[in-house]
């Protein structure tokens, strides 16, 4: 029998889960793995996590002071844990995105064993300038030298990292555990109607396109409705642009978690993923379980992700290509009711949380047992 482990989860603003998919996944893979016998501790950033509690669904919770700015929260929340966690006795410390690899070697110095998940090509991003650009591109090549293992959660960042810096990674997606909820109170708020809306949801910045949306349903001849769901805590410029731009039936819930957002996720005419970076986004994967049509922007991520269970437009032509297909999607209504059945089959098969879990438990044991040695090494 494998022995209990002791694990740190570091480098995301901690749990419960209230902003995006690492945090997600730190909540959904911690609580599986305490399940399972191990000892887990999640590290939160105490100006973004309120509950006071020491304790969440069986996992340690340490909250740490940061600097609330764009270019310093993550990476001095992620300094000062990882120098909490070296006075542990952890076995692992199990880090997240890729511009924490700086830091990565305080763990490694502490006699843990270091595991990153790097996400996506995060320098793509346009709210970085070009001196955090160069910044976390150099964290890249961190990433291959100072912790024992990458994560990399879709092939085509596995094949970025392999062709760019010779590095392996141990390919991890992300699960899709939903539960349906019937229409409601959240459905009646803001007046929609099962099936007569198309759904977004993310963080509001430029390189998640939400202006393809935006601009797109404005030229639709349609009496549904468009649901934005998601903010962002440093582009007030950009949302405001949005809302400006938006017709009346274009409703801006802000963010939306638990109860409402399960709610409004279960009744979509169809789900749109406009982002042009980023690995596996949790919240298409989440549209697929919820049962959802879904049209994506057709970046190989956004493609490896929904296979033949989606639809696609052509990002580099924008609007006009998002309009093509949801005016195509909305003129077919049987397409959309396969593409709903194909999206469920495809998340059950290839995305739960289970799944997850066993490979981050498994890639634990390897990297213990010294068969991960370095992330240039072979996995």
């Amino acid at each position: 029998m494998e022995r209990k482990l002791r694990i740190a989860m570091l480098g995301t603003r901690g749990i419960p889960a209230s902003y995006s998919g690492f945090e997600t996944c730190v909540e959904q893979l911690g609580a599986r793995l305490v399940q399972r016998g191990h000892q887990v501790t999640v590290y939160c950033r105490s100006h973004h996590i309120k509950l006071r509690d020491r304790q969440y669904k069986g996992m340690e919770l340490v909250r740490l002071p940061t600097i609330p700015s764009k270019h310093l929260d993550t990476i001095v929340h992620t300094f000062l844990s990882c120098l909490h966690a070296a006075l542990r006795r952890d076995d692992v410390a199990l880090m997240f995105i890729v511009g924490n690899s700086l830091v990565s070697c305080i763990p490694r110095l502490a006699g843990q064993k270091v595991i990153l998940n790097v996400d996506g090509l995060d320098w793509k991003r346009t709210k970085w300038g070009a001196l955090a650009r160069r910044y976390i591109q150099f964290a890249e090549r961190l990433a291959t030298i100072w912790p024992h293992a990458i994560v990399t959660d879709s092939r085509s960042v596995q094949r970025y990292y392999q062709e760019r810096y010779r590095a392996a990674s141990t390919y991890i997606t992300y699960g899709a555990d939903v539960e349906r909820r019937e229409p409601g109170e959240h459905l009646a708020r803001y007046r929609l109607e099962p099936g007569r809306y198309i759904l977004f949801v993310g963080r509001l910045v430029p390189e998640n396109c939400v202006h393809h949306l935006v601009e797109a349903f404005g030229r639709l001849d349609t009496d549904l409705k468009c649901v934005i769901v998601g903010d962002a805590p440093y582009a007030a410029g950009y949302i405001a642009q949005l809302q400006a731009q938006a017709g009346p039936n274009i409703l801006f819930t802000g963010y939306l978690f638990g109860a409402g957002y399960q709610e409004l996720a279960s009744h979509a005419y169809a789900f749109v993923e406009t982002s042009e970076v980023g690995g596996t986004h949790p919240a298409l994967l989440e549209a697929m379980a919820f049962g959802n049509c879904v049209v994506v922007n057709d970046t190989p991520e956004n493609l490896e992700t929904i296979g033949e269970a989606g639809l696609a437009y052509a990002g580099s032509r924008g609007a006009d290509a998002l309009q093509e297909v949801l005016a195509h999607l909305l003129a077919h209504p049987e397409l959309a009711s396969q593409c709903r059945e194909r999206a469920v089959a495809r998340v059950r098969e290839h995305y739960t949380w289970d799944r997850v879990a066993d490979e981050y438990e498994a890639l634990c044991y390897r990297v213990l047992d010294g068969v991960a040695v370095g992330a240039r090494g072979v996995l």
